[in-house]
């Protein structure tokens, strides 16, 4: 029996490790699965091809929106289209957590945003801050803030013990896409 007073947290999954993004979607499955409404917001990845995207308009409860460029942004040198799109996601996310449409939002890739230069800490900060109460905010990618932890409820460091990219293999369709 869920404990209501627990719905609204703040989750961080974070690290070098293969797996943040992949544990946002299982919650999202998770909480589709029992008729919550998702919102998972995608920065810094443009690229239709993700399996996440190819799927997302199939699964009744979820939607995806991709805020970013399909083409890697250099840390310390975006583009204005890279600052312009993280900027618009950001504010999705800001009408997301106050319009009361959704129970779980997933700023996928949101840490490395805010390390890459291209969101503000302050910003982020204060939309973990103004928050309705029982939306459940999801923030992936590594690189999160001391700042952000430290106002978290759970967080996840993902490490990276082995990963098949040191054999020299690509990504996987499927698997990291």
């Amino acid at each position: 029996m869920e404990d209501k007073r627990a719905r609204g947290l703040v989750q961080v999954y974070t690290g070098a490790g293969k797996g943040k993004t992949t544990a946002s979607l299982g919650l999202a499955m998770r909480a589709c699965g029992h008729g919550w409404k998702v919102l998972m917001i995608c920065f810094m990845k443009g690229d239709p091809n993700y399996g996440e995207v190819i799927i997302a308009s199939k699964i009744p409860g979820f939607e995806l929106i991709q805020s970013g460029l399909p083409t890697f942004v250099k840390k310390g040198k975006p583009s204005e289209d890279d600052l312009k799109l993280a900027r618009r996601g950001l504010q999705i996310a800001q009408e997301a957590i106050e319009n009361g449409k959704y129970d779980m939002v997933i700023l996928d890739e949101i840490n490395v945003a805010v390390d890459y230069g291209l969101i503000p800490l302050e910003s982020l900060l204060k939309l973990i801050e103004t928050k309705q109460e029982g939306v459940e905010l999801v923030l992936t990618g590594r690189y999160a803030h001391p700042e952000i932890v430290k106002r978290a409820d759970l967080v996840s460091e993902i490490l990276e013990i082995k990963h098949p990219y040191q054999k020299g293999f690509k990504s996987r369709e499927g698997i990291e896409y």
